[in-house]
C-alpha cells in the first residue's frame, strides 16, 4: 500500500464542470472506495519538482520552486521531504514528515534563519503550511478508518465517471474540518476534486486537479490547485519533473538532513 502521495505536491481539481448522467457503476460503498484510493499503486518512491503560485484575493501573486520526496519505509509507512528553493526568502526550508502506526505523524521544520529544526506541535495543526492554503495537518497522513464515508451519488465531471463521497471524521472534536467531499473517477483511484468544510459545515476550502496525466503508468495530478473560498487566496502547483521507483536515500528522511541538506 502506498500512501505517501502529499496534497502540497501531488493532490488536486476543479476546470469546467461538466454534469451528466452516468452510467451503472459497479456496487462499492463509500468505505470500499476510499479504501481503493488509499490502496492504489503509487510507486515505491517520487521525486517531483514543482512550482508554486500564491495568488491573494486582489490578483497578486508570488511565485516558489520546491523540491520533494516520498517513499515508504521496511514496514510500509510514509515518509516525505520538502525543500523550498526560490526564492531566496525561503530558499533552503526544509520540512519533515515521518507517519508513525499508532499515532499522529512527526513533523519537522528547518529555518535558514533560525538555523535550527522545530518540531511542529500538535497545537499547529490547523496553521498554514509557509504561507500557502495547506495547513500542517494537511500534510498529515489519514487513514479509511478515521473517517466514516458514504456515497452520495455518482455523476461524470470533467470527462470522469466519478463517485461522490463524503467523509465525516469521528473525532470531530479533534479534526479540523467537519467534513470532506471527493470526487474519484473510477479505475482511476485519484480524486479531482476535495471540498473541505470547516466545524460549522460551511465551505471553506476547494482541492482540484486541473490536469491529470499518466506518467510511469501512474495517473499523477500535475496541476492543481488549493483555493480558500472564504478569504480567496489560492494556491497553484505545477510539477515541472516527476520520476517514481528512484532510490532515495534512508538519510533523506532525517533531522540530520533538515539541518544540513546533505543526505549522505
Amino acid at each position: 500500500m502506498n500512501r505517501f502521495l502529499p496534497p502540497i505536491l501531488f493532490t488536486a481539481l476543479v476546470g469546467m464542470l461538466v454534469f451528466a448522467p452516468v452510467p451503472a457503476l459497479p456496487a462499492l460503498s463509500g468505505e470500499e472506495i476510499m479504501r481503493r484510493v488509499e490502496d492504489r499503486d503509487a510507486g515505491s518512491a517520487v521525486q517531483a519538482l514543482v512550482s508554486m503560485e500564491l495568488v491573494d484575493r486582489r490578483g497578486a501573486t508570488s511565485s516558489r520552486i520546491l523540491e520533494g520526496y516520498g517513499a515508504e519505509d521496511a514496514d510500509g509507512l510514509r515518509r516525505m521531504v520538502i525543500v523550498f528553493h526560490r526564492p531566496a526568502s525561503v530558499q533552503d526550508t526544509r520540512f519533515l514528515v515521518i507517519e508513525n502506526p499508532d499515532r499522529d505523524d512527526d513533523q519537522w521544520i528547518y529555518l535558514p534563519a533560525l538555523r535550527r529544526v522545530r518540531r511542529i506541535a500538535a497545537g499547529e495543526g490547523g496553521d498554514s503550511f509557509m504561507g500557502t492554503d495547506f495547513t500542517y495537518d494537511d500534510l498529515q497522513s489519514r487513514s479509511v478508518d478515521d473517517d466514516r464515508h458514504e456515497l452520495l451519488r455518482e455523476e461524470r465531471r470533467n470527462g470522469y465517471d466519478c463517485y461522490v463521497v463524503e467523509s465525516i471524521p469521528r473525532d470531530l472534536d479533534g479534526a479540523q474540518y467537519s467534513r470532506r467531499v471527493q470526487w474519484i473517477p473510477r479505475d482511476i483511484w485519484v480524486p479531482i476534486r476535495i471540498e473541505f468544510y470547516d466545524k460549522r459545515g460551511n465551505l471553506l476550502k476547494v482541492n482540484s486537479v486541473e490536469k491529470l496525466e499518466q506518467v510511469q503508468g501512474y495517473w499523477t495530478p500535475v496541476k492543481s490547485a488549493m483555493k480558500n473560498e472564504q478569504t480567496g487566496h489560492a494556491t497553484h502547483l505545477e510539477v515541472q519533473r516527476i520520476q517514481y521507483d528512484g532510490n532515495l536515500p534512508d538519510a533523506l528522511f532525517t533531522t540530520r538532513f533538515l539541518e544540513t541538506g546533505r543526505a549522505r
